[in-house]
Parts: structure tokens; C-alpha cells; sequence
């Protein structure tokens, strides 16, 4: 009753559910008919006004449907409720917030910059290439029937890869790599990017993070202030910590890095290490710096709305028009090349400017050059965003044609069009 009233008296669009593996699944969808009854179509798409996500986390006392079907991830599919990818955010940042928080994942040097916990070699080149079939999955909505060519050669589907693909609808899936809970995307890359980095590698190492929930399909969330470098000086849980950790300054003129030790009661046991690093001023981004985050992520935007394949609406729209290269054992580990088709067999035609889109999302530090034959027929360009963008770097990234290769600078997401 109280959803309801507040989408029709103070038209509320959008319902986000703390804990939501905690209710019944029922229970869920008796609010989520409830309040589309009110406002029971957006753009064309049935019941999809008002939007409803939540915490699918399955733990506790409703762990495994002991209490009945609860509103978890896997529970959720096919009733249009939107649910946390954790499987992206890991697999783009490393670890999980309930392992040592140094490790490593896609944006944050694994395998290609060894840091304090993953040290390189076989193991983490294998564990690199397990994180990006669980990215290219979540690219993919996170769709438990898609199918792609594993790290293996194999092909497989977003639910085979471990459970990790459970959605059936696009809008199912939140993509995200740092919400308000745990560390802020800042300041994981402080605990897990080896202290020798230079400022302005995190800095793109950050925006190469936001860069996979702003090009996903599904559902883009950011945490306030992430595309400024917003730091909460490494505080895992800063509910209680008031405006001095949790604080943002929208002038842009510092991230206020160094803010001292966060609280003892979740921060306690990593205390050394939050020393060591907010004591480095070298590590501490200026206005300068975090005004090149705020510019690139503006281009990642504009380039997410400049085009209606980045914002598929059916799964099967997904299947047909989604695809990656760069995959299977043989594949440069570090980089992950996603294309988006529009008209074709079967296929309408939604994006009036360009036939196909191919996203190089280059985690490495170094300059990559993916070539396919069909790069150079496809007349690929950078997309004019970012021809014209924020991001200097990101500019020089271009297709030679004469090997028909897209060359990408290290530790950069470019975008390629073909009219």
C-alpha cells in the first residue's frame, strides 16, 4: 500500500529494495503489479513505467528457499524485477567485498600489471580469462541462455559459465562496480593496483571500469560521485561515518583523499594497509585529474545514448545482435572486443547511422591492435564522441586499414562505427 501511494500521489518511477532476497518472491511481484496497474507502459514496452530492483542476495535464514521462493537473483527471472550484478563487479574489479581486497581483477592489472596478491604467471592469465567471460556475459545482460565461445574454445551459455548469467530479460540486470556498500571504485584500485602506478593510469583505470555498466545491456548504476574519484579514505561501510568520509565535493577541485583511518569496526584488521596508502601523496588525484574522469565518462554517456544497440530491450534481440571476438585459448589476454549489428537476415534495423559497432575495451597498459579482415571492409571509424571527446588519449585510438587492425591505446575503452 505505501508503494503504491507513493507512485501515484508523489509519482515515484522507480522502487530500489534493501535485502530484496529477503522477501518472497511473491511478495515482490504482488508490488510490482501493483504499482504497473498505475502507469503500465514506457516507450512501447509493457510494464516497464515503473521500475523495481533490489538486492537478490541469497543468504541467512532464506538461504536456498527455506522460507519459500525468495526474491533472489536466479528466483527473479522472467518477472522483469532487476536484481545486482555482483558477477560483473567482481570480475571487472577483483576479489569480492569478502576477500582480501589487494586481488585483482579485469580494470585493476590482473595478470597484465602483478600486484601485492596476484603476482602474474599461468594461474592469473587463466583466472584473467575466466573474469572476462563472466564481463562478456554481463555486456550481455547477463542472460542465463546466451551463447559464446568460452576461454576454452567451447560454447557455452551465461548459466553454464558457472551460474554466472541468471537473468531472461535485459532489464533483469543492474551492471555496477561500486554502489554505496564496500569500498568506492577509488578506493579498491588503491588497495588492488600495485602502489608504483602512475596517478594518471588509475585514473584511466577508473574510467575503464565505468566504461563496462555504461556500454552493457541491462540496466547502467553508479555510485554517486565515481565518475569525480570519489574516495571514502578505503572505508568498507561508511553508513555511520558521517559527512566527513562520505562527503563529495562537486566543485570538482579535490576527491579529499587522505581523509584519515575510516571507522575501527569494519576497517580495524586492514588498517596498515589504509595507512600506508593514504599516506602516499602521490596517490592523492588533482582537480586536473579528476576533471579527465568526469570529461571521459560524459563521452561514455553520450555514446550510450547515441545509439539503440547499446540499449537492447529483448533477449533475443541480444542473441542475434551481440557478439565478441578475441575469444577462446588463443585470445590476448587483457582485451575484450565486443560487436553490435544492426540490420541483417532476419534482423530490423534500429540505429538509422551505423550498420555495426565494435566496443575494444583494452585492459592492458599497453597499445593493442585487433585485426579481422572485416574491420577494413566495414569502413570502421572512432565514433565521432569520441573523435571529438574529453579523452586526448582515447582520441589517437583508429583503424589501419592497411591490416585492417583497430589500434587502442592502453587502458582504454574505444568505440567504432560502421555507416
Amino acid at each position: 500500500d505505501d508503494v503504491v501511494h507513493w507512485a501515484r500521489d508523489y509519482k515515484v518511477d522507480g522502487f530500489r529494495f534493501d535485502l530484496m532476497g529477503h522477501h518472497l518472491k511473491r511478495n515482490v511481484e504482488h508490488i510490482r503489479d501493483a504499482v504497473h496497474a498505475l502507469s503500465p507502459e514506457r516507450d512501447g514496452v509493457e510494464g516497464s513505467a515503473i521500475l523495481m530492483y533490489g538486492e537478490g542476495w541469497d543468504f541467512g535464514e532464506v538461504a536456498r528457499n527455506q522460507r519459500g521462493v525468495n526474491a533472489t537473483q536466479q528466483n527473479l527471472a522472467g518477472t522483469g524485477i532487476g536484481t545486482f550484478n555482483d558477477r560483473l563487479r567482481d570480475a571487472v574489479r577483483g576479489g569480492s567485498p569478502f576477500t582480501d581486497r589487494r586481488a585483482q581483477g579485469f580494470a585493476t592489472g590482473l595478470f597484465t600489471t602483478p600486484g601485492e596478491v596476484d603476482r602474474g604467471g599461468e594461474p592469473d592469465r587463466l583466472k584473467l580469462l575466466d573474469a572476462e567471460d563472466r564481463i562478456r556475459v554481463g555486456l550481455a545482460g547477463n542472460l542465463a541462455q546466451y551463447r559464446f565461445t568460452d576461454r576454452k574454445g567451447n560454447t557455452s551459455t551465461g548459466a553454464g559459465l558457472s551460474g554466472t548469467g541468471y537473468t531472461a530479460d535485459p532489464q533483469e540486470c543492474i551492471n555496477y562496480v561500486e554502489a554505496h556498500d564496500n569500498e568506492t571504485l577509488w578506493d579498491k584500485l588503491l588497495y588492488a593496483v600495485p602502489t608504483p602506478t602512475a596517478l594518471a593510469a588509475r585514473v584511466r583505470m577508473q574510467v575503464l571500469a565505468l566504461s563496462v555498466p555504461v556500454l552493457a545491456q541491462g540496466i547502467p548504476f553508479f555510485h554517486a560521485g565515481g565518475e569525480i574519484l570519489r574516495t571514502k579514505s578505503m572505508d568498507a561501510d561508511s553508513y555511520d561515518s558521517g559527512d566527513w568520509f562520505n562527503r563529495i565535493d562537486w566543485t570538482l577541485a579535490t576527491n579529499a583523499s587522505g581523509m584519515g583511518l575510516p571507522g575501527a569496526d569494519k576497517n580495524r584488521d586492514r588498517w596498515p594497509i589504509i595507512g600506508d596508502r593514504l599516506r602516499r601523496p602521490e596517490l592523492n588525484p588533482s582537480g586536473e585529474d579528476i576533471a579527465r574522469s568526469f570529461g571521459a565518462f560524459r563521452d561514455l554517456l553520450e555514446i550510450r545514448r547515441s545509439s539503440p544497440l547499446f540499449r537492447l530491450r529483448t533477449a533475443a534481440d541480444i542473441q542475434q545482435r551481440v557478439g565478441f571476438l578475441n575469444t577462446g585459448p588463443a585470445q590476448v589476454p587483457g582485451v575484450i572486443v565486443m560487436t553490435l549489428a544492426d540490420a541483417g537476415e532476419g534482423i530490423a534495423n534500429l540505429d538509422p547511422r551505423w550498420s555495426r559497432l565494435v566496443v575494444v575495451f583494452n585492459g592492458t597498459p599497453t597499445e593493442q591492435r585487433v585485426a579481422y579482415p572485416a574491420f577494413g571492409q566495414l569502413a570502421l571509424e572512432l565514433h565521432p564522441v569520441q573523435r571529438a571527446g574529453r579523452d586526448a588519449i582515447a582520441r589517437t585510438a583508429r583503424l589501419d586499414r592497411a591490416v585492417s587492425a583497430l589500434v587502442v591505446p592502453g587502458l582504454t575503452t574505444a568505440v567504432f562505427v560502421a555507416p
